[in-house]
């Protein structure tokens, strides 16, 4: 299992705009990617409901979690997602 503890670094957590960066990125994924909040269930990063439904705002410590994998795909996919997380989505235009 591959775990990575990231703060939010949007201004609105992951709600709206950068929760709809982030979703779609982790959709794009070869991988299934889990988010988790304390105290929380952990939820397939790929769906949007689930997201926000975890209210992670600004400074919120999430875990992002993959299976590993022969091809390293897991920890490519969490390392990707992570860097996403700890932008601040809501600021200017970025890519996913």
């Amino acid at each position: 299992m591959i775990q990575r503890t990231v703060t939010v670094g949007s201004t609105s957590g992951l709600h709206a705009r950068p929760a709809a960066i982030f979703v779609k990125a982790a959709a794009a994924l070869p991988v299934k990617v889990r988010l988790i909040v304390e105290g929380k269930k952990p939820v397939n990063a790929a769906s949007m409901l689930a997201v926000l439904s975890l209210g992670a705002t600004l400074g919120s410590e999430v875990v992002l979690e993959a299976d590993e994998d022969e091809a390293g795909l897991g920890r490519a996919a969490v390392d990707q997602l992570a860097a996403l997380l700890e932008r601040d989505l809501d600021a200017g235009s970025t890519s996913a």
